[in-house]
């Protein structure tokens, strides 16, 4: 399949205020993207999508008639939308507002105002998930790599799926918290394990020890994907539970190729 350029994305911007929508619209053509739709609505955000279609969706966070995180859901909701990129351009810094993107599956996240590097790593993560390419493993067929995947938001198990997915990666078993995780480990062989942090019943800590510290399971790479900062209480002495490595939430493509070649080719 034929690579999507810069130049040939066709990106709907969700955007009310006329001097933003110029200044990003503007950012974005200095980056060689020229196809840019500007509305102003959810509602009209979501009629553009379905009539036009689009290789990305660019959007603020609030509008008159909801937000960003409304059109979010209803790409992700959708089979025919969900393969669609969403990026999120916000001034919005509160972690719990913010979180609810990260859980739902967002591609990239911008602050305003935001830099071309900002834009130009963003714009990069969204193509990376549209030109999917099959990771090459010596030492493993990736697509008999056996992934079980921990979450319990079933939008960001679906987002971190397509990922997996678009490397190559055919098997995975999911489960929606630690808990059900233990009973797939006892019932299937895996050779990764990807697990939230934040999970009711059992979180990704707890999972991980118990991974760790049994001998049927001690051996198998741990990487945890987390929207806490890595420098925070929470997350300073996690390595010590037997997680190999931390993955940001939003799950970039490239970011988790460089973790699997690391962690299978060992």
């Amino acid at each position: 399949m034929q690579k999507i350029l810069l130049a040939d994305l066709s990106i709907i911007l969700v955007e009310p205020s006329d001097t933003q929508r110029k200044i990003i619209s503007t950012l974005l053509h200095k980056e060689n993207v020229e196809n840019v739709n500007a509305v102003g609505t959810v509602a009209e955000a979501i009629d553009a999508i379905h009539k036009q279609g689009a290789d990305l969706v660019v959007s603020t966070m609030y509008l008159e008639d909801g937000t960003g995180l409304d059109i979010l859901k209803a790409i992700k909701n959708s089979p025919e939308l969900c393969a669609i990129p969403f990026m999120l351009v916000s001034s919005e810094n509160r972690p719990e507002k913010l979180e609810e993107f990260k859980q739902a599956g967002v591609a990239a996240m911008l602050p305003k105002p935001f830099s071309t590097e900002n834009l130009s790593r963003a714009l990069k993560a969204s193509l990376d998930l549209i030109n999917t390419e099959e990771l090459d493993l010596e030492l493993f067929d990736v697509r008999q790599v056996r992934v079980l995947l921990v979450d319990d938001s079933k939008l960001a198990r679906n987002h971190i799926k397509r990922v997996l997915q678009g490397l190559g990666i055919e098997q995975i078993i999911e489960a929606e918290n630690g808990a059900t995780a233990l009973s797939k480990l006892k019932e299937h062989t895996f050779d990764l394990v990807v697990t939230d942090y934040n999970m009711p019943e059992m979180d990704g800590r707890e999972l991980s020890e118990f991974i760790r510290f049994n001998t049927e399971t001690s051996h198998i790479p741990i990487i945890m994907v987390t929207s806490e900062s890595v420098n925070s209480l929470h997350m300073a002495n996690i390595h010590q539970t037997g997680v190999n490595a931390l993955c940001d939430k939003p799950f970039e493509v490239e970011q988790v190729k460089m973790l699997l070649i690391s962690l299978l080719e060992e």
